[in-house]
Parts: C-alpha cells; sequence; structure tokens
C-alpha cells in the first residue's frame, strides 16, 4: 500500500511539475491547451450561426454534458452533422474545435479527415478503417481528449468506419485504450435535400420554422445516412446505435444569406448600405427549384462575392 501511494504521489509531482514547466510553453494533454469554453462556443454559435436553432439547442448541451461527466463518460461523444451545403456544417466543427483547444483546429490534438481526398478508392475501404482504427488509437493514447472531424462523409466509401465501432462502443477498452473522453463529428450532405423537403412541407402547412424540432428531422437523418451512399452506409455505428446526435443544418433562407453577407463585410472592415448588401444577395443567391425560398448554396461561396465588393474603392 505505501509503495503505491508513493508511486501515485510521485507521479502527480511530476504531472504538477510538468504542467508548471514544459506545458507552459508546449502543447499538452492539460487543461491549459484544453480549455473546453463552451460558453464562448454557445457564444460564437449565438453570434455568427444563422438559422440554425436545432444546432444550438442540441450542440451545447451535448458537448457541456460530456467534459461534465469526463471522468465517468461510458463512450466518447459521436454526433453526426447533416445538411446541404453552405448550411455551417464546417462553421460550427471549426468554431468547435477552436473553443475546446487552445491552438484550435493546429491542435495537435485534432485530427481532420476529408472525404475523396483521403479515401478516394471504394476497393481500399478496407485499408481506410484500419488506418481509421490505427489514427484513433495512437492519437487517444497520447491524449484522451481528442477530436476526429470526418468532413465529406457522404463522398467516403461505404464499411470505411467499421473498425472505428469497436472503439467507440459503450465501456469499449482497445488494447488498453480507454476512447470515452474522445470526441468524434461526422460531416455530411447526406439527407440534405430531405430536410428541406420535410422544412418546406412543415413551413407550407404553417409551422414557423424557429418551431420546428429535432424530432422533426432526427429519423430522416438516421435512415438517410444508413440507406444513401457515403461512408455511413449499412454501418454497425448506426446498427449499433453508436451515433449519439443526428443532427440537422437547415437550409437556409434569404434572410440568413442577408445575415452572412453582413458579417462578411465586418470581416473587411467595412458596413454597407443595406441596398448594397441586398444586391450582392440578389446577385448571388439562386432558389431551390421545389420550394423557391431555400438558397442553394446557403452562404458557401459568399465570402469571395464579398471580398470583390469589399475591394470596390466605391463601397
Amino acid at each position: 500500500m505505501g509503495l503505491a501511494a508513493g508511486a501515485a504521489l510521485g507521479l502527480y509531482k511530476f504531472d504538477t511539475l510538468k504542467d508548471n514547466t514544459y506545458c507552459r510553453f508546449a502543447e499538452c494533454c492539460n487543461e491549459r491547451s484544453i480549455p473546453a469554453d463552451i460558453k464562448g462556443l454557445q457564444q460564437d454559435l449565438d453570434e455568427h450561426l444563422f438559422g440554425q436553432h436545432i444546432v444550438k439547442q442540441q450542440l451545447i448541451p451535448a458537448l457541456e454534458a460530456h467534459f461534465k461527466e469526463k471522468e465517468n463518460s461510458k463512450k466518447p461523444l459521436v454526433i453526426s452533422f447533416h445538411g446541404t451545403p453552405g448550411t455551417g456544417k464546417n462553421f460550427v466543427a471549426d468554431k468547435i474545435a477552436q473553443r475546446i483547444y487552445e491552438k484550435g483546429s493546429k491542435s495537435k490534438f485534432v485530427r481532420k479527415y476529408m472525404g475523396r481526398g483521403d479515401f478516394p478508392l471504394e476497393s481500399d475501404a478496407h485499408l481506410y478503417s484500419a488506418r481509421i482504427l490505427k489514427d484513433a488509437r495512437e492519437a487517444i493514447s497520447a491524449c484522451p481528449r481528442s477530436l476526429f472531424i470526418f468532413d465529406e462523409v457522404d463522398k467516403m466509401p461505404p464499411m470505411v468506419f467499421e473498425s472505428l465501432a469497436s472503439l467507440i462502443n459503450y465501456n469499449a477498452l482497445v488494447d488498453g485504450v480507454d476512447s470515452t473522453q474522445a470526441i468524434f463529428i461526422f460531416l455530411s450532405n447526406t439527407a440534405g435535400v430531405h430536410i428541406s423537403d420535410k422544412l418546406g412541407k412543415l413551413i407550407k402547412s404553417g409551422t414557423l420554422r424557429d418551431k420546428t424540432r429535432l424530432s422533426d428531422f432526427e429519423q430522416i437523418l438516421e435512415k438517410g445516412a444508413y440507406n444513401l451512399d457515403g461512408g455511413l452506409k449499412k454501418t454497425s455505428l448506426i446498427e449499433s446505435h453508436l451515433i449519439d446526435h443526428f443532427i440537422p443544418f437547415l437550409p437556409l433562407e434569404k434572410s440568413h444569406v442577408y445575415k452572412c453577407a453582413q458579417a462578411e463585410f465586418a470581416i473587411w472592415g467595412k458596413t454597407p448600405k443595406d441596398e448594397v448588401v441586398e444586391r450582392v444577395v440578389n446577385d448571388y443567391i439562386t432558389y431551390d427549384r421545389v420550394h423557391g425560398i431555400f438558397a442553394t448554396s446557403g452562404c458557401k461561396k459568399l465570402g469571395k462575392k464579398v471580398a470583390v465588393e469589399a475591394m470596390s474603392p466605391d463601397l
């Protein structure tokens, strides 16, 4: 007992010494380098994410609960973002990294993978699956509070995440690796059209956009992710109910794109007149053919359009 207590005390002193010396200048797996500023994230989303009330309602509590119970968590936090392009999926994922880690997306504890860029061949899905598991185990061994972001999941081959299921299952301990403090985020355009169709029908029936709820879309997302082409197709992650939250990013309307344009001008230090913003939005926006109210590309390419206008000497 005395030896065990002495060893524990020695380890504590070493960690304390490391935190106050080396880790003051280098990134470490501690609270200094991983402040997990969820309140700051909420402020970011309140100020800069437009038209996504469900995202804010679901994401912030999920992250708060994960960090609050990190010592007693039974599994890592697994979230799947779904929506058409330009609705804010990448923006939110980047903000999560920025607020959780001192170095943001550049943190060595953040791993990001891109659809076809990292996993181009369907015939090599088994190799990619083994690589993902190896990367995740190594990253979590180095820092249990690691973040993994998989972008363009709809462009990844099916079965690419099969080996990952063993690591993120409930109470899983794979070769001594405890993944319960980690976070996995999947970003996909899958079911984006289905989200738009559902929202359009709800609005047409008299439901206000801001009154829609997660329950209006969740089943659509889970079924779409499982049945449509992409990395989550027929995956055991869904079959075993390992994805904790399917979160819809609703298609944007003109009023939301207008706010995006104002935010982009603010980045350039510009506050143009309303008619200038209106012109930029009208020149940029195209609407979906079915409902005629949703911007087909959201705010995705708006930054470049605003940049050209912001550089104009007449502004």
